[in-house]
């Protein structure tokens, strides 16, 4: 008996004992491809020997120090390292321990924005259905992931929720791709003028969707349609990027495809390519200035951020994806990704779309492509797809309640940036006879 509180109370999970490069060994031997990073964690693979370098001296040297009383040259030259390769005037960092801290460290930074320059009467969000910003209850409750929040609903703010930007499933037929984008943007800002601009304190969205929809990009113009109505109203723009950036999509940060600098970013995952757990906050020049400016404090603390070794290992991450070019891997291997789903899987009757950027890729599956009518819940495809594929050993991430909460299952792939075209073709080999077997049963 485990004594561990495990995602499934009625199972133990395979023990892992070793993983090296893109592969995670278990307890019997058998390899595994880690073609999801876990949850899109670990960008460089596993056991990669800079990294291990530089925790092993940084533990040496200094494990922790707590940031009432000191700061670490480590974490500092992280900080410069991220606000370096950030655009626009992204120029301070906040590090934390995770994704769901980094996203209640934006939401309550915003809040406290708005004290600090007198617009107090700002306390609410916008976010979108079907979305997902973490576990903790101010993160779950912008987030739009229902199967997530359902029992944990009166715990949560009151959030204004609008749709979420997914071509696929709600791109009518009579519309084109630009109506579809000036449609969603008139519903948001419908939204802010129904609320009060004058009551809200920012727009809280994933560049491109993660687990809760599948690697659902934005459309063309969408993001900077969204920093237009942002500006127009006084209203801070939160990107989460703590899946899908620091690299995965192909740049650094998803949103510079789009054209876009939000006012607060989320990244966490590939940050320390789950060598430590960590995750920050960027933030503007505006913000930290108006807060420079008031209180000279940011009203908020958790006992490990900034933790130096922490920031050891992101630091090496970040250096290591610079050093060897391997934003430029992930656009050469993502585009060879792509177009194997498209033309493999694309082909299969049960797989509705394949979409994506980068190493970052989803597919989405449907009982009828036609009507892109959804498998009835209750078979739990997704779940069979994941256990067959780990027989075979891939490890992909598929989830369902893709359309609403309920309905609907995806499959994620996020791999290492070091991965290989051969190992794409065994993670689009083995997808492509599972589905068909799974799919077959039903």
């Amino acid at each position: 008996m485990s004594r561990i509180i495990h995602r499934s109370l009625r199972s133990v999970p395979a023990v892992a004992t070793r993983a090296h490069g893109a592969y995670i060994f278990d307890a019997q031997g058998k390899q595994y491809l880690d073609a999801c990073g876990g949850a899109a964690v670990s960008c460089l693979g596993h056991a990669h020997p800079d990294v291990l370098a530089a925790m092993h001296r940084q533990i040496d040297q200094l494990a922790y120090a707590h940031t009432s009383f000191f700061t670490s040259d480590t974490v500092e030259q992280l900080a410069e390292q991220l606000t370096r390769t950030a655009p626009g005037d992204l120029n301070y960092a906040y590090f934390v321990s995770g994704g769901s801290e980094a996203v209640e460290t934006a939401l309550k930074l915003a809040r406290q924005y708005f004290v600090e320059i007198g617009q107090p009467a700002r306390t609410r969000f916008i976010a979108r259905k079907q979305s997902y910003h973490g576990n903790t209850l101010g993160a779950l409750a912008v987030g739009g992931n229902e199967w997530r929040r359902r029992q944990f609903a009166p715990l949560l703010i009151d959030v204004i929720r609008v749709s979420a930007c997914n071509e696929y499933r709600d791109r009518r037929a009579d519309e084109t791709q630009q109506q579809y984008t000036q449609r969603l943007l008139s519903e948001l800002e419908q939204a802010i003028v129904d609320a009060g601009p004058e009551t809200i304190i920012g727009f809280c969205a994933e560049t491109v969707v993660g687990a809760t929809s599948g690697a659902t990009p934005p459309t063309p113009g969408y993001l900077q349609g969204v920093r237009r109505l942002c500006d127009q109203y006084g209203i801070l723009f939160i990107a989460d990027e703590v899946m899908c950036g620091m690299g995965r999509t192909g740049t650094l940060h998803a949103f510079e495809q789009d054209g876009v600098v939000p006012d607060l970013v989320t990244i966490a995952k590939g940050l320390g390519g789950g060598y430590q757990p960590i995750g920050a906050v960027l933030a503007s020049e505006k913000i930290v200035s108006a807060l420079q400016a008031g209180s000279g404090l940011f009203q908020h603390g958790h006992t490990y951020i900034c933790h130096a070794t922490a920031a050891a290992a992101a630091l090496a991450v970040q250096q290591v994806i610079e050093r060897d070019h391997l934003l430029e891997a992930v656009k050469q291997q993502g585009a060879y990704l792509h177009k194997a789903l498209r033309d493999v899987l694309g082909e299969l009757p049960h797989v509705g779309d394949t979409r994506g950027r980068g190493l970052f890729a989803g597919v989405e599956l449907v009982r009828d492509k036609a009507t892109k009518t959804p498998f009835d819940p209750a078979v739990k495809l997704h779940a069979a797809i994941k256990a067959n594929c780990m027989a075979r050993g891939l490890l992909v991430y598929p989830m369902g309640g893709t359309l609403d909460g309920q309905y609907g299952d995806h499959i994620l792939i996020a791999p290492p940036f070091i991965v290989t075209p051969q190992q794409l073709d065994f993670v689009v080999d083995t997808l492509n006879t599972v589905i068909r077997e799974e799919t077959g049963k039903l």
